[in-house]
């Protein structure tokens, strides 16, 4: 089974590009999209619900043109849910909810907390919300979760860990917190494959040709249970497709 994961950053602006061909020819089970920016009813029935694949859409209710998921499936879930259960982190578009035959999956745009103190207040908060959620659903299977996570976990996972100690995103209280999930039992799967790798990142700035220059960060990933852990049969970045400021990251399970 292969999964992909990809911010977008906004759905129907790649669609128009041509980079967009990586949704007809890739080989994914299962594709996460985050930061769509739109709500369902904004893209054509084409888009939304492509033939042959099962399509989930979650957009933001509380600002237009902002957030937004999306997960499209060739496999037929068992159920389907949006949002975390707690109100207070609900209507941003954030999170979908798959439940399959061998595994619960969350495909989630995690806030960014550069906006100021109370956005970094909620990151964190919704960090905890979403590792209560995980682990009461683990309890019946494990847990597969991609998505853009906003933070590097690791000085290895940025080019320039000393000069952004300061920057949401890289700050020691969302690290710690990131330290906190891998102790409870979910492995960094392209780490997990990949201890030794270096200089592979999944979004670069716009400005000062970061690209070019590979002056990235790694905040995109798959972290599985580990349960799952000796399923995990390849996990890889692929930093040479363009259409957005991040870029696909990938899974393969044995299941």
């Amino acid at each position: 089974m292969k999964l992909t994961s990809w911010n977008v950053n906004g759905f129907r602006a790649v669609r128009k590009k041509p980079e967009w061909q990586w949704f007809e020819e890739n080989e994914a089970d299962i594709v996460g999209v985050q930061e769509t920016k739109a709500m369902p009813e904004q893209i054509a029935e084409e888009d939304r619900h492509p033939e042959g694949v099962f399509s989930y859409w979650l957009g933001s209710t509380v600002k237009k043109g902002y957030s937004g998921t999306a997960v499209f499936s060739k496999i037929k879930p068992l159920s389907v849910s949006y949002d975390l259960p707690d109100p207070a982190y609900q209507g941003e578009g954030r999170v979908i909810h798959l439940e399959f035959d061998a595994f619960h999956y969350f495909n989630i745009y995690f806030p960014n907390g550069q906006a100021g103190d109370d956005r970094l207040e909620y990151k964190l908060g919704f960090y905890d919300s979403f590792l209560a959620h995980a682990e009461e659903l683990r309890k019946t299977k494990p847990i597969v979760v991609c998505g853009d996570f906003n933070t590097a976990h690791k000085p290895v996972d940025l080019a320039r860990p000393k000069q952004n100690e300061k920057t949401s995103g890289f700050l020691p209280i969302e690290r710690e917190w990131l330290d906190k999930f891998v102790a409870a039992g979910y492995v960094d799967t392209f780490r997990h494959v990949n201890p030794d790798t270096t200089d592979k990142y999944s979004w670069w700035s716009y400005r000062f040709n970061a690209r070019k220059n590979n002056t990235g960060w790694r905040i995109d990933y798959f972290f599985v249970s580990d349960e799952l852990k000796d399923a995990v049969k390849d996990a890889w970045i692929e930093d040479t497709q363009f259409g957005s400021d991040h870029c696909p990251v990938w899974l393969e399970l044995d299941i």
